[in-house]
């Protein structure tokens, strides 16, 4: 806060350099189209944080990540196959690589499958199963809690996908509508908001600049038909 007050006093104090004069547009048109590209990259960030960080926006609140239903569905499978005899440390899948566990590109133990793109996922869920290299095996066969069971299953279940299909390998309903969180609302609204206002920058700014110019046209009204049609009454 006292950087941006002492930002506020700099540039009430000062004018812009030499550079920055000739690089922009100084009008009221050209401030609107600043503005809104500043509200449009802040509007892409929101959605990337909203999309991705379940510690600001925890998954109890807003729903799991997309990354975190991906590897809940994983740890779901592995727990249902354990139970059923499955060998999860040694079992492969049909492409020869870990169908359970495998290693990840930095050596550590990870979920196999289509989640392997997500190995660097962190949930508060997944964490206490993690050891000095990874997924710990010890924990995975023996000390897996009955929470860490349920919340993966809801996880799993409430991936914020909406109609899409496999995304990260989370199998979701085929020609319907699926669950859809409030981090999916949370990010799609500030996504294509901040879309919009990119597209409103775009039309300030070109308008501001042919205005710069002096080659700002508006609509030419000389010819319209409606100036040679009857009155109406």
């Amino acid at each position: 806060g006292v950087i941006c007050i002492g930002g506020g006093i700099w540039h009430i104090l000062t004018k812009p350099f030499a550079w920055a004069r000739r690089a922009f547009v100084w009008s009221g048109e050209a401030y609107l189209s600043y503005s809104l590209a500043a509200l449009s990259l802040m509007g892409f960030i929101a959605s990337q944080y909203a999309w991705y960080n379940n510690t600001a926006y925890p998954s109890e609140f807003y729903g799991p990540t997309g990354p975190e239903a991906s590897q809940a569905q994983a740890f779901t499978f592995l727990v249902r196959d354990q139970r059923l005899g499955a060998n999860v440390a040694s079992a492969q899948g049909p492409t020869g690589l870990g169908k359970y566990l495998m290693r990840s590109p930095s050596g550590e133990v990870i979920f196999g499958g289509e989640t392997m793109r997500f190995w660097d996922m962190r949930a508060p869920w997944l964490e206490p199963l993690r050891g000095p290299n990874g997924l710990d095996l010890n924990k995975i066969k023996n000390d897996i809690q009955p929470w860490q069971e349920r919340r993966a299953a809801e996880y799993m279940t409430h991936a914020p996908l909406g109609s899409l299909n496999s995304v990260g390998g989370v199998a979701t309903e085929i020609n319907s509508v699926n669950y859809v969180s409030p981090r999916s609302w949370l990010t799609t609204s500030h996504f294509f908001l901040a879309f919009f206002l990119f597209i409103g920058h775009l039309w300030h700014a070109g308008r501001a600049r042919a205005a710069a110019a002096g080659f700002e046209k508006g609509i030419n009204r000389e010819n319209e038909p409606v100036l040679s049609m009857r009155p109406l009454d």
